[in-house]
């Protein structure tokens, strides 16, 4: 079957309607390429043809973009890809090249290639539907818009904004498409039609379709000096965003530098070989990939068995108004769920809910939520005293977020008992406690789990959720699905100490405080994990999160797995010293106001009582150590089968932690490395102890030359 079918209207319009059959949305793949080719054919030698309409068959899509699948399968040959590339060139030229005007009507999400097709045509009209969205996210899989986006938007919008668009890749609404210049006018759904058959019929009489199609043509026409100072300042704000680690916004840059003065067919010459360079790249297929494990977390519903439904949860009850509990009671308010909000006095819920309130107002200055949606969040927060549980017991879900102290959480889990209605789940907002050993303070532990969200809870989108021994399928299922309707991505994780994240976290953590008494250089650690991608250095990181906080978390982790813990004595003595890290305005480095960390030279004098050793360590040396002990306890976690898939160990990394995207996850890393490569750059260190030494599906996968994803 055909994806594009065909008809003339009376007024001798060619009426295309896009439906590709089997598929939720539309995509560009080789056989719907093969469909425009024929449709172009038929169109080309017909005479009884004024104008094409084209629309979309799926509702809140127009064309989602290029087939992924296909993308990330891409052999590294420029030959191929050229070949590839210059078919849906094609395409798009002879859709320019038709003798008659053309409009698209784009009622739905129109992105990478799918805006790309659009651009072709004369005219594009929006409709009404809310998601209706046009945009270039090629950046964020590790390549550029291959089909002419380049070229065409900045000879339609202008250099300096076409280059806004697609190196942040943020996507833009009707109203901002329409102000911008890409769409030509926006209306209600249900004008759509009308509106582009006036457009065509007004266009053919006028002569203006000719025109815009010569002036996409044409070169932009920069000055030198207008050509300099654009391009100059767009590099400049790529690399202190990317820090020239991410090839893709960069390549966008000299596409467009070099194509836009000069005439279209040269223009794209330039765009198709940046894009030939970036297509099967490893940084490319590891953002394909983490697209599609972005879905499959989407998709999962956090169990095996397909028989068991999450239950409705209509009203949610939090425990503890701190930081992270005004943060999960503001995550629920912010997706319409009623919210009770529970302290231990007046006092402190004043702060959690003034918590709740900046959280929401700072969404307000970027847009992202107005205040007439913060009024009618805040009017479903409702809030009481801890000595009075009572107003729970019409609670769906309880998330406890009190104090990280096993005695403080099971003495409310008992306290809460009386309260809770006989299928009220209660989850726990630990990062480090045994919820199996919790479980024994609950009466039904079946319905007891754990919920860990990620601070900040509004911009972390990480949930893990946390199984015992004894929790049931349908505890799970809701709470995945809960995670799911504030917007999170949950991972559901057997129970062990330090979960997922935190476990995986805390070898490379260790490493660093050891590679610190072994000599090396605290801004050494910190600018090697940076180099490698990381967010910030573990030693900035330990700062980050209070060195008290690291040494007890660090405690029950290395206790859990004494033999391949390496205990550092340097956070205890900082401690012992007064310094918490920026709470304090003191750790590894000293803070000042702003918040920046400064070397400090009352570090030196700790630091020299607590190091065993003074030597030269190289950049490569931390890096291999800070991330072959990660890599080491990954596989660990993967084998005693705390997560169900490889999947989930990268995801919950990307997210939790903000290991670079572009390396795929820590699994994915070392497929790309190989893992003959992996187990060679271990044995360099499997003196320093057995968090180096290779797991056993580790060597298994070396000998039959596979990786974790196979």
């Amino acid at each position: 079957m055909s994806a594009l079918t065909l008809e003339l209207t009376q007024e001798k319009l060619a009426r295309v309607v896009f439906d590709l059959p089997g598929s939720k949305v539309n995509t560009l793949g080789q056989a719907v390429l093969a469909d425009w080719e024929q449709l172009l054919t038929d169109l080309e030698s017909r005479q009884d043809v004024r104008g094409l309409l084209l629309l979309s068959g799926k509702p809140g899509n127009f064309i989602a973009g290029a087939d992924l699948k296909e993308l990330g399968s891409i052999p590294a040959s420029p030959d191929v890809t050229r070949k590839l590339v210059q078919r849906g060139l094609n395409v798009i030229a002879r859709i320019e090249r038709l003798p008659f005007p053309t409009v698209a009507l784009i009622d739905g999400s129109c992105l990478g290639g799918g805006l790309e097709v659009a651009l072709g045509f004369d005219y594009r009209l929006g409709g009404s539907n809310p998601k209706t969205e046009l945009g270039f996210p090629e950046v964020k899989i590790g390549l550029i818009p291959g089909w002419g986006g380049t070229q065409r938007m900045c000879r339609i919008i202008g250099p300096p904004l076409a280059l806004d668009l697609i190196c942040t890749s943020e996507n833009v609404k009707t109203d901002k498409a329409c102000e911008l210049g890409i769409l030509f006018n926006a209306m209600p759904s249900d004008r759509l039609e009308e509106e582009a058959k006036r457009l065509l019929a007004w266009s053919a009489t006028s002569g203006d379709w000719q025109d815009t199609r010569r002036k996409k043509q044409q070169p932009v026409g920069l000055s030198e000096d207008q050509a300099s100072f654009i391009f100059a300042v767009a590099r400049a704000q790529v690399l202190a965003k990317t820090k020239g680690q991410l090839p893709a916004p960069m390549a966008a840059i000299d596409a467009i530098e070099k194509g836009c003065n000069k005439p279209l067919d040269e223009g794209l010459k330039a765009e198709t070989e940046a894009f030939v360079h970036l297509a099967g790249s490893t940084i490319s297929r590891n953002l394909i990939a983490v697209f599609f494990m972005t879905q499959r977390l989407q998709k999962d519903p956090g169990v095996a068995n397909a028989s068991v439904h999450p239950a409705n949860v209509e009203r949610v009850g939090v425990v503890g108004a701190g930081i992270m509990g005004a943060g999960i009671a503001g995550a629920h308010l912010r997706r319409g769920v009623p919210t009770l909000l529970l302290d231990v006095n007046a006092g402190a819920l004043n702060k959690g809910k003034d918590a709740i309130v900046q959280t929401m107002q700072s969404r307000i200055k970027i847009g992202r939520m107005s205040p007439e949606e913060m009024l009618a969040a805040l009017s479903q927060l409702s809030t009481g005293i801890i000595s009075d549980l009572s107003p729970l017991n019409d609670r769906d879900v309880i998330i406890e977020a009190v104090v990280e102290n096993e005695d403080v959480k099971t003495k409310l889990y008992r306290d809460l008992q009386p309260h809770l209605r006989p299928d009220a789940i209660l989850a726990s907002n630990t990062s480090t406690i045994s919820i199996t050993r919790m479980a024994q303070a609950v009466e039904k532990p079946e319905n007891f789990a754990g919920m860990h969200f990620f601070n900040p809870v509004d911009r972390m989108q990480l949930v893990e959720v946390i199984r015992g021994s004894k929790t049931s399928d349908a505890t799970v299922v809701t709470l995945v699905a809960l995670a799911k309707r504030l917007g999170k991505s949950p991972i559901v994780v057997r129970d062990c100490p330090g979960f997922l994240v935190n476990r995986i976290l805390f070898p490379y953590m260790n490493e660093s405080l050891a590679l610190l008494e072994e000599g090396a250089d605290p801004r050494a650690i910190d600018k090697a994990a940076v180099a490698f991608g990381m967010p910030m250095g573990p030693i900035t990181l330990n700062d980050l999160v209070g060195l008290d906080t690291a040494l007890y978390a660090g405690r029950v982790v290395n206790s859990a797995f004494a033999d391949r813990a390496r205990n550092a004595r340097i956070l205890g003595e900082l401690v012992a010293a007064g310094r918490l890290g920026q709470k304090s305005g003191a750790g590894f480095y000293g803070y000042s106001k702003d918040g920046k960390g400064a070397d400090d030279p009352a570090l030196a004098a700790i630091l020299e009582k607590c190091r065993s050793a003074q030597r030269t360590i190289d950049a490569e040396e931390i890096t291999d150590r800070l991330f072959l002990a990660m890599l080491v306890e990954a596989s660990l976690v993967l084998a005693e089968g705390i997560v169900r898939d490889p999947t989930d160990v990268d995801m919950g990394l990307i997210l939790g932690i903000g290991f670079p995207a572009f390396r795929g996850g820590i699994l994915r890393w070392a497929d790309t490395l190989g893992m003959d490569k992996v187990l060679s750059r271990l044995s360099k260190y499997e003196p320093l102890g057995k968090r180096f030494q290779p797991t056993e599906p580790m060597r298994q996968l070396a000998s039959a030359k596979r990786g974790f994803f196979g």
